[in-house]
């Protein structure tokens, strides 16, 4: 099995070393990810200038772009060989609701899945990274379950870990997205140059976080797992959007 690992945090994230390190005992692994932390990056891909591949000590490729760039690039032209499976994590923080449309880590996968290959995000569900080993176990049940019993058509998951560890895991549940409740003020500050300069603000809490969510998954400390589908098209408002534009 020919497994693709790629991430947002960049190829000297502690996630996407122990990933790879632990995905090699059932296949074998490439790992292409951006050479710097990319995170919010979302499926951005780079056409004004063209892209430089390096080979680290430690094998891994890194890509001067972004996470849609690592998983394109390796797909097209730098590898000569389809990956079975791409893998993108271990991220460091949950990718649950809105947070899929900007997610680097997701972008990764869906580009993946766009290009006809079975694809995971995998993200642990704090910023602290205390138990990587419970994503790391997640990860190779989903792998290994994607090997012995393929999904049968094109398949993009979402996975989100609780930060704790394996024993006190509460077992996979399938999902939906819930939403986030609109995102905190931006943060105003003076450059040394006198300019006013914001930061992005945080997100906001979870709005609707209820019985089937990712989040009350996350929240009762089982796995998530949501499939995500990447036709934008809102089909019970084409007849709506038919009428309205005949008046």
């Amino acid at each position: 099995m020919k497994i693709l690992v790629s991430n947002d945090d960049g190829y000297f994230a502690p996630g996407i070393t122990l990933l790879a390190e632990a995905l090699g005992q059932v296949g074998e692994v490439t790992v292409v990810a951006p050479e710097r932390d990319r995170s919010g990056a979302s499926n951005s891909l780079t056409l004004d200038r063209p892209l430089t591949v390096r080979r680290a000590p430690n094998g891994f490729f890194s890509v001067n772009g972004t996470p849609t760039d690592c998983v394109h690039i390796a797909v097209t032209g730098l590898l000569d060989f389809t990956p079975d499976v791409i893998v993108s994590g271990i991220n460091l923080g949950a990718n649950m609701g809105d947070d899929t449309i900007y997610s680097g880590t997701v972008a990764a996968a869906v580009e993946g899945y766009l290009l006809g290959i079975p694809s995971l995000a995998l993200s642990l569900t704090s910023r602290t990274g205390g138990h990587f080993q419970s994503a790391i176990s997640v990860a190779l049940q989903m792998v290994e379950r994607l090997r012995r019993a393929p999904f049968g058509e094109p398949v993009l998951l979402n996975v989100n870990v609780p930060d704790v560890e394996p024993a006190a895991l509460s077992g996979i549940e399938v999902t939906r997205l819930g939403k986030r409740h609109k995102a905190e003020p931006v943060v105003k500050m003076q450059t040394p140059r006198g300019e006013t300069a914001y930061w992005i603000g945080p997100a906001g809490g979870a709005a609707d976080a209820g019985p089937g969510t990712d989040f009350y998954a996350v929240e009762q400390s089982r796995v998530s797992v949501t499939p995500l589908r990447m036709d934008l098209t809102h089909s019970g408002q084409l007849p709506r959007a038919r009428e309205w534009l005949a008046r």
